[in-house]
């Protein structure tokens, strides 16, 4: 376990904890991130045990979480840390394309996905997307995601819970659009944005959007346009 910095770091600075168990690739990763110009590596933990612990004390904005663990995998790790700190973002590391485990993970509220093969910018470049909001995945596993996700058929359950924006929002989102490119394609601000996707996952059930396509695979939603609302979303 590596106690927190004391170095100051700026309000941009993405403060991050790492939780693997191998010692070579743990190093590794808290290298990468001392080199990165925006991130900072603020504790580093062998086992869930110890994540489950510190963590809550560290206060992190992203945890790279090896799937992994002694003891306890890190889905428990993370469905016991996100239930300490829901706002708390968790990208899963594996070494393994496994579907089950995927899904799992992304169940109890990961929000990004990366084979450890992936290149050390991939995942500097994951630890902003997901920082922004995105939902970073390998190219693998977001095919595997897409697979599932397209064979779900949307029941009309839902439609009366989302405002015609929400529904074109939540379109866009499922296509994987970032926030900013659903502001451009909308004609409307990246805030009034973030807004409505706040609303929508308050509405869903959801924490993030990888957990929102979970929801789609397991159950749908409704996304179809409002009646009257001609505007394509195609």
């Amino acid at each position: 376990m590596m106690p927190s910095p004391a170095t100051p770091t700026s309000d941009l600075t993405i403060h991050v904890a790492i939780v693997e168990d191998d010692a070579r690739l743990r190093q590794s990763l808290e290298i990468l991130l001392a080199s990165s110009s925006n991130c900072i590596c603020i504790g580093a933990c062998s086992s869930a045990e110890d994540a489950i612990k510190q963590i809550p004390i560290w206060q992190p904005d992203v945890v790279l979480m090896d799937i992994h663990l002694p003891n306890r995998s890190g889905i428990e790790c993370t469905a016991a840390l996100k239930e300490l700190l829901p706002r708390l973002q968790v990208i899963i590391l594996t070494s393994y394309e496994d579907t089950d485990n995927l899904f799992k993970a992304l169940r109890v509220g990961a929000c990004g996905y990366l084979l450890k093969r992936v290149q050390p910018a991939e995942i500097l470049a994951a630890i902003q997307e997901v920082h922004d909001g995105g939902a970073p995945m390998s190219s693998e596993i977001a095919r595997k995601v897409l697979g599932a996700f397209h064979e779900a058929t949307p029941p009309a359950a839902t439609q009366d819970e989302l405002s015609r924006r929400e529904r074109e929002i939540l379109e866009l989102l499922r296509r994987g659009l970032s926030n900013k490119e659903i502001a451009a394609d909308l004609s409307i601000s990246v805030p009034t944005v973030k807004v409505h996707v706040r609303h929508i996952y308050e509405k869903l059930h959801v924490r993030c959007r990888v957990e929102l396509l979970v929801k789609f695979n397991e159950a749908g939603s409704a996304t179809k346009p409002a009646s009257g609302d001609t505007r394509s979303l195609q």
